[in-house]
């Protein structure tokens, strides 16, 4: 296409082409401190596409193309371009990968260690995400947590954070203005702003971890914490899961092995600050 951009995100490459150029050019500016695909070549192609002749200049509309679509899809607005490529690169993750068990998840490192967050929307996983990364963890994805099929150890995947309506006060307040992207309203998920990872996660986005605790945060309940047991964690990491029946039994094998050799734990917080205190107490009981 006439204006696209290859960019490599962890393992994964993507190639984004758009027949408009604000769509790339955001996307250039919000990605810019990583890296081309080696050699050129990419796992994924997102395209961008007028949704019929005329929507390329009357009222443009942006429909979502590329190796795996969904037909039933609904173009977005070209205002919403930026969102419009993250999501399709979303997309050609969740219908195509196959080298790794993902897991709908954000995700954090320290000392070589991860902790798996994962909820439902709202819950507040993306935000706990990014405050701990800037506050001495390393961020190593928000959207997908990539479990390795053989060795069970997490590979990073530090796309741009997708934050929603009062998180991006949130992360405004605690992060410079230059790693934000343009402010969205008028989406499905009401006002969204992305912001780029720091450096740390940029720079490290090759190193995996082993995976140390998984946490099942929900926003805006009492605080409390419960231990939750196997077979309610298998169940709900298989319904985070986008590829785990299409991989079938090394998918099961991986999963289990994740849920039997590592604690669970659901955790309810009234408040953002309460929850990152929260998870550093439960990191260090775990640590000792």
């Amino acid at each position: 296409m006439k204006h696209q951009l290859s960019l490599r995100i962890g393992t994964v490459a993507f190639r984004i082409g758009s027949a408009w150029s604000a769509p790339i050019e955001a996307l250039r500016q919000l990605y810019r401190d990583y890296p081309e695909p080696e050699d050129g070549l990419c796992d994924f192609t997102v395209r961008l596409e007028p949704e019929n002749f005329l929507r390329r200049w009357i009222r443009p509309s942006v429909a979502i193309q590329g190796d795996y679509i969904l037909p039933d899809a609904a173009p977005l607005s070209l205002a919403h371009g930026l969102l419009a490529a993250e999501m399709g690169m979303n997309l050609q993750m969740a219908l195509g990968q196959k080298r790794f068990l993902l897991l709908h998840a954000s995700t954090v490192e320290k000392d070589g260690r991860a902790l798996i967050m994962t909820g439902e929307s709202g819950a507040g996983k993306s935000t706990l995400a990014a405050l701990l990364g800037e506050r001495g963890w390393r961020l190593m994805g928000d959207e997908f947590a990539l479990l390795d099929l053989d060795s069970g150890r997490l590979w990073p995947f530090p796309r741009a954070i997708s934050l929603k309506n009062g998180a991006i006060r949130v992360m405004e307040e605690e992060v410079e203005r230059d790693r934000f992207g343009p402010r969205l309203t008028g989406t499905p998920k009401g006002e969204i702003r992305h912001m780029r990872p720091n450096r740390r996660a940029v720079e490290a986005m090759d190193k995996s971890a082993v995976p140390a605790l998984i946490l099942f945060p929900r926003f805006g309940e009492a605080q409390g914490l419960r231990a939750v047991g196997q077979a309610e964690v298998f169940m709900r990491l298989t319904q985070a899961s986008t590829n785990y029946v299409s991989l079938g039994r090394p998918a099961f094998d991986a999963l289990t092995k994740l849920v039997g050799d590592h604690p669970a734990i659901a955790v309810d917080y009234p408040d953002t600050e309460g929850a990152l205190a929260q998870v550093e107490t439960l990191w260090g009981e775990l640590a000792a």
